[in-house]
């Protein structure tokens, strides 16, 4: 069948990429025509195999979820890409949508609605978990600079600021700048703590 939907699967976890193989497997229209554990993978196979529609898992090595959606958009014009992930975070839906994902929805979303919006991104349209999206509005847009991003994404690991200043090719002045900026928009009052506030609204 030629009106076949072709999907590509990107998730780390081989158990999860083939209990959503099996799932999608049984619908008649769809048809997963390639998996892959990495995020640098996605274009490449997407093009081998003519994947439609990529279902793409966030945390991923090689590159998460988001940039393989901008990856798949810049490379790859009229494919489609869904997020397909346990973290659902309102920060990271918004990044995912402005990096050209037409949709994004959680892990326990039951198998019809997933095949749904595998569908309903195919034709064109977007597909958002509504509860997502409501959180997302009154969330707001991320308030970090890249700056503060990058540096904070530093910080998870519990570095000094001299460690940061030497990742981020910063001064330490400036980091402290960036950190004490952040500290301030996550309402938070040490760098540790604006670090985890942000990864946990999708910031980072």
């Amino acid at each position: 069948m030629s009106d076949l939907i072709r999907i590509l699967l990107a998730d780390d976890q081989a158990l999860v990429r083939g209990a959503l193989a099996a799932l999608l497997g049984l619908e008649g229209d769809l048809e997963v025509v390639a998996e892959v554990g990495r995020g640098d993978e996605v274009v490449t196979r997407a093009r081998e195999t003519r994947a439609q529609v990529c279902l793409l898992d966030i945390e991923m090595p090689g590159l998460d979820g988001i940039a393989a959606a901008a990856a798949v958009r810049d490379g790859l014009p009229g494919v489609r890409s869904l997020i397909v992930t346990t973290f659902g975070r309102p920060g990271y839906l918004r990044r995912a949508l402005e990096a050209g994902a037409s949709g994004f929805v959680v892990k326990d979303t039951p198998a019809r609605e997933l095949a749904e919006a595998v569908r309903r991104v195919h034709a064109g349209l977007r597909v958002v978990d509504p509860s997502l999206a409501m959180e997302s509005l009154l969330d707001g847009a991320n308030p970090l600079t890249e700056r503060e991003q990058e540096v904070l994404r530093v910080a998870l690991g519990g570095s000094t600021v001299a460690v940061i200043a030497a990742a981020v090719h910063l001064s330490q002045g400036t980091v402290r700048n960036h950190l004490s900026s952040a500290i301030g928009k996550t309402g938070t009052s040490t760098r540790a703590a604006a670090a985890r506030v942000a990864q946990e609204r999708g910031w980072l």
